[in-house]
């Protein structure tokens, strides 16, 4: 391995262990009950093979393992409590037989749990390794796990592929179809495609082992291996002697979310994995240091119908800026109200609460403290960027029954009306000086890439003065300057794609562009119709491309389904990012379903023309949690054939979003969202713009609502 790669893979493990140290200072649950550890591969399981065990519903873990000089790092999700995902990426030493070079892999895995453990009954489990890879790790299997004491547990399954490759025999499937006793094995050199041709084909073999969790914190392993090495093992490569198919093991927990597994694997090698994991289900940090909200203030018996209040000439004035002065207290801004003598209108920016229902009960608390007694109706409107996201309309009766009744989340909730906004600014008084309001920030950046075919990551840091303009409601200036000051995203290799270049020439992008303008934008974003948002936006969009993009979104507030529609007209940037172009423009744009299910799992489908002028669609699938993590996977299929796109055969990733909130314990509405693709190729690549409305409306829809209203209260 050349020091270059090794030190981009270490770079790689310390993203990966800093990303997770936040959590390993407290119990996400009670992990010493665990009875499951994570094997080389990162998932769950003996040594080498797996078990039919699955993790905690949504764990998430990431695991490091190193034997014979092959290193794997994954990612592994637990999507629902019976289905599972891994995204690996491998370097594997001389590798390549004639040169003596390294090989990076990327695999992707699935498992699903069939049968549940019970009495007498062991749990059992199917799974596909390396389903969209090269085939270095393809193979499939189906494995039994039963505890026999709460201690010991003895697992045994059946691998075709490459966990059939030790002492294999004929397939047993072959008695219901003859043409699965053989398997069409070929290594890809391009990858991405799905195999399903070779699963469950060939020669299968057995496999087995046992567990014994000697403490609290050490767990003893044993295990047969069906994994033959071959190609490992192949003249001229020689990576190791596989003398026995026997392994040992044990594994060791530092702390409620960090392992460390130690083996000495088939007759000849030792080899070491650390596993780190964490559960977005449970918080980082319990309790908060938020400021307590604005108790409740009730009306005394009698007082509602006194309008005395309504004679005074500057009392609309006057409770404008209580009301704004509160706000601001709680970190929220007053844009504009509508006062009668027995309802309010209150149009409040959210710039400090993750989740809706904090910022819109807080504002119900400071509105029974502000408001004359015979103001009984509360219309709280939540605006964002400019687009009133919804109206939340309370009765201040309510408020004051429920603030300490037993059940007050749900019964609060049954008794608000969540209705559209277009209209709510009607008449409304806007805060005096809020427009035109300008903010600005200098600070570091880091810029990432993930995952190309020389090394696992490339990374810029520098510095980026970033400003906004807030012309007047929904009309905004926004733009980003950047300063490099050292990375190595200008390292990689030189594009050879057969399609248009849109994506490949990153490295030359991140090389020239010092400095650079990120972006520069104005933006007017707007309510079009009940149930209809708008957005126009122009300028050096993203740092690749600048131009006009424009979107109608249709997103009733009650509806769990959303249709949007973009068009956009776009030319290729410099590579200095400055203010020049290069010849290529192309008209892009997408018709887009979104929908959310009842178990917080969110689908997205676009279909459209890409940035390189090909054809297709992208279909995104994300979990969500209610205290605003979100993991998810994409992938996209256009009209550009495997061939031309290159490596990786089609565009996928997954993507990952943690609120800052999550870890700090303190309020904040800023997300990290990382994406993270096998491999970056022009196909598929779809325009970057900030403000997509989707995301920027559906927080105070109704499902969102829901499943955040318990911090109504908080």
């Amino acid at each position: 391995m050349s020091s270059d790669a090794a030190k981009c893979y270490d770079k790689l493990w310390a993203l990966v262990c800093c990303a997770c140290l936040p959590w390993q200072v407290h119990a996400q649950q009670d992990d010493k009950n665990r009875p499951y550890v994570y094997n080389l591969y990162g998932t769950p399981g003996l040594i080498d093979m797996p078990t039919a065990q699955s993790a905690a519903d949504a764990e998430l873990a990431a695991t490091y393992g190193y034997f014979a000089g092959t290193t794997r790092t994954t990612l592994s999700f637990q999507i629902s409590p019976r289905l599972s995902g891994s995204f690996r990426y491998s370097q594997i030493q001389d590798w390549v037989i004639a040169t003596g070079e390294d090989t990076f892999d990327r695999s992707f895995d699935l498992r699903y749990r069939l049968v549940d453990e019970g009495a007498l009954r062991p749990a059992i489990a199917i799974g596909l390794q390396d389903m969209v890879g090269t085939g270095i790790y393809s193979g499939e299997y189906i494995v039994a796990t039963k505890r026999l004491t709460p201690a010991i547990a003895v697992t045994g399954g059946i691998g075709w592929g490459r966990i059939g490759s030790y002492r294999g025999f004929e397939n047993p499937l072959g008695a219901f179809d003859k043409s699965l006793n053989d398997r069409p094995i070929e290594i890809s050199g391009i990858g991405g495609q799905l195999e399903n041709g070779e699963w469950f084909r060939g020669d299968a073999a057995l496999f087995g082992g046992v567990s014994w969790r000697a403490t609290d914190d050490l767990t003893l392993l044993a295990e047969y291996s069906s994994d033959a090495y071959i190609l490992e093992t192949d003249a001229g490569r020689d990576l190791f002697e596989r003398n026995s198919p026997l392994n040992f093991g044990l594994s060791y927990a530092i702390s409620d979310d960090v392992s460390l597994q130690a083996y000495y694997l088939y007759g000849s090698e030792v080899g070491a994995t650390m596993s780190f994991r964490l559960n977005p289900k449970e918080p980082a940090v319990y309790g908060s240091t938020n400021l307590r909200p604005s108790p409740v203030v009730p009306r005394a018996p009698g007082v509602a119908p006194d309008l005395a209040w309504t004679q005074q000439a500057d009392a609309p004035r006057i409770l404008r800026d209580n009301v704004d002065r509160l706000l601001a207290f709680e970190g929220m801004t007053l844009e504009a109200m509508t006062i009668a003598p027995t309802a309010v209108t209150v149009l409040f920016r959210n710039d400090r609460y993750m989740a809706g229902p904090e910022a819109v009960g807080r504002v119900a608390r400071i509105l029974t403290r502000a408001m004359p007694a015979s103001v009984e109706v509360f219309t709280i409107v939540p605006v964002n960027d400019g687009i009133n996201a919804a109206a939340i309309q309370l009765r201040r009766s309510d408020i004051e029954e429920l603030e300490f009744a037993p059940d007050n989340a749900w019964q609060s909730y049954a008794r608000a009306q969540i209705r559209d906004a277009s209209n709510a600014n009607e008449g409304a008084t806007y805060t005096d000086g809020l427009y035109p309001f300008l903010q600005w920030r200098l600070g570091p950046y880091v810029s990432t890439s993930f995952f190309d075919p020389d090394s696992p990551i490339r990374a810029d840091v520098g510095l980026e003065l970033s400003a906004r303009y807030d012309i007047a409601p929904g009309l905004i200036l926004d733009g980003a300057l950047r300063k490099r000051i050292g990375g190595n995203r200008d390292d990689g290799r030189e594009s050879t794609s057969a399609i248009q270049r849109v994506r490949t020439d990153g490295p030359i992008y991140a090389a020239q562009g010092d400095p650079s303008i990120n972006r520069l934008t104005a933006v007017y974003q707007f309510n079009l119709a009940p149930d209809y948002y708008g957005r126009v936006t122009g300028g050096y969009l993203e740092p690749m491309f600048g131009g006009l993009s424009t979107e109608v979104l249709w997103k009733p507030v009650n509806s769990r389904l959303a249709l949007g529609t973009e068009l956009n007209y776009v030319k290729q940037r410099d590579f200095d990012q400055l203010f020049g172009f290069q010849d290529y423009d192309v008209v892009t744009g997408h018709i887009s379903a979104y929908y959310a299910f009842e178990n917080n799992l969110h689908l997205q489908l676009d279909v459209g023309r890409y940035l390189a002028g090909d054809y297709g669609a992208t279909i995104s699938l994300d979990r969500e949690f209610d205290n605003g993590w979100r993991i998810g996977a994409f992938a996209t299929r256009t009209d550009i054939s495997a061939k031309d796109f290159g490596e990786g055969s089609f565009d996928k990733g997954l993507r990952l979003s943690i609120p800052l909130e999550y870890v700090l314990g303190t309020p904040s509405r800023r997300v990290e969202t990382v994406t993270m693709r096998p491999l970056t190729r022009d196909g598929g690549a779809r325009l970057i713009v900030d403000g997509r409305l989707y995301e920027t409306v559906r927080g105070y829809h109704d499902d969102a609502m829901r499943g955040n209203w318990g911090r109504f209260w908080r």
